[in-house]
């Protein structure tokens, strides 16, 4: 049985949320597709997983029998983040981009599940190859040729974390501008806004479809 973990960070719900619309139209086509599959959700800014703690640091590194109490309690809350990524089939991860970078809630999950010597720096990675699918919106556009191009931090940073630490099959979705409809000094930019949300939505769906296909085969 197939199993996606899905991921939303962004802070707004429902509509409000650039990015949760089109990771719900990824996991829609998903599941038409694994009617019986597994999705393990989390939403990452109602229930924010823990920050790494010097306990949960140490317990990472030491033999398990010397732990305290509370490096026990807490490495085993970073365990269980890091089985639902080793035995998911595909991962589905929203990412706005906030203040240039992805959300606080987000990079959380990521310093749990980077564990050197188990998910990172081993000659094979337990999810290597688990294709994750990235929606990363964001207000303007930071695209190759613009003037904020520079400023791009979000997909630099997971192409780092994702694709070259835990050697997943990353791949992006990026619906922009979506400051515009808000934004008067943007409002020529609203029908770009609107195409590039509706081809994240088409995409969206296509990735989803494309990802059980795979797996399936």
């Amino acid at each position: 049985m197939a199993t996606l973990l899905h991921l939303d960070s962004s802070v707004f719900s429902g509509p409000a949320s650039a990015s949760r619309p089109v990771t719900d139209a990824f996991r829609k086509a998903w599941l038409a597709q694994h009617p019986e599959g597994t999705v393990v959700y989390r939403d990452l800014a109602a229930d924010p997983v823990p920050h790494i703690t010097a306990d949960t640091h140490l317990a990472g590194f030491t033999d398990p029998a010397t732990h305290t109490p509370e490096q026990a309690a807490a490495f085993a809350e970073r365990v269980k983040l890091i089985e639902e990524l080793e035995q998911a089939d595909a991962v589905l991860i929203g990412a706005p981009m906030y203040n240039y970078s992805i959300p606080s809630t987000l990079k959380a999950w990521l310093d749990n599940v980077i564990l050197f010597g188990r998910t990172a720096g081993v000659e094979v990675p337990p999810a290597k190859g688990t294709p994750v699918t990235v929606v990363a919106s964001r207000g303007g556009s930071y695209a190759p040729g613009t003037p904020r191009e520079g400023m791009e931090y979000v997909q630099n940073y997971l192409e780092a974390t994702l694709r070259d630490t835990l050697a997943l099959d990353l791949d992006f979705i990026v619906p922009e501008l979506t400051m515009a409809p808000q934004n008067p000094a943007m409002a020529e930019l609203v029908p770009l806004y609107e195409a590039s949300r509706e081809q994240a939505l088409v995409d969206a769906e296509q990735k989803g479809k494309e990802i059980a296909a795979r797996h399936a085969a």
